[in-house]
């Protein structure tokens, strides 16, 4: 694993940030957050960035979008009870789909990044993004600060 560029590693490059209470069963054997729980907790965020670049009200019946890749980069142990900060922002745009970058921290220090590929399929195939939803995904752009 190549380490994350800096910018990654400060949450005010995020457009989307919520702070989230780890749970005791979040805890591995060894008392440190398990694997699942940062996917867990990741999805959350990513969920947040979702409904508010695309609110499910707005979005075109024959319009679906899936998760077609997640990578989790482990920087260091997370700990219960202590709370995450996850960060969220667009971190690039294709044809088709986009990719959410995201960052998790704790006490103040980054402890995982995740970058997740989103497809969007029109009508059961790919197609180009609107420019609409093209538009609302780029003023969710993570960006060094």
């Amino acid at each position: 694993m190549a380490k994350p560029e800096s910018w990654r590693l400060d949450a005010a490059s995020y457009p989307v940030r919520i702070e989230l209470q780890t749970r005791f069963q979040d805890m591995d054997i060894n008392g440190h957050l398990n694997n699942v729980a940062f996917a867990a907790l990741f999805e959350s965020g990513r969920v947040l960035l979702n409904r508010d670049v695309r609110p499910l009200s707005e979005r075109p019946a024959n319009e679906r979008t899936m998760v077609a890749a997640v990578e989790i980069n482990y920087l260091a142990e997370g700990n219960f009870p202590d709370p995450v900060q996850i960060a969220t922002g667009i971190g690039r745009l294709g044809t088709s789909s986009w990719t959410i970058v995201q960052a998790m921290f704790q006490n103040g220090h980054a402890i995982a990044t995740c970058d997740t590929v989103v497809v969007c399929r029109t009508d059961g195939q790919a197609k180009p993004l609107r420019a609409e939803m093209v538009a609302e995904l780029e003023a969710k752009l993570a960006q060094a600060v």
